[in-house]
């Protein structure tokens, strides 16, 4: 598959959260941007089945829906 490019377009604190993300996971911004890509789309694809996505405290099994727009 050919691979395409473009220009995104970052505010200062969407940029700063970007970057100390790949330096948390140790990743490069486009390997970054790639695998939050796939995820979107994953929970997208659940979604549309019918699923719900929740966060969950192990502690104390308080659930958490998160509603997508």
């Amino acid at each position: 598959m050919a691979r395409k490019t473009m220009t995104l377009n970052l505010t200062g604190a969407e940029m700063a959260v970007l970057e100390e993300m790949c330096a948390k996971k140790d990743l490069s911004k486009t390997v970054l941007m790639r695998q939050a890509l796939r995820l979107y789309q994953r929970v997208e694809e659940r979604l549309d089945e019918g699923g719900k996505l929740f966060f969950e405290n192990e502690a104390t099994a308080e659930k958490s829906e998160i509603m997508m727009l």
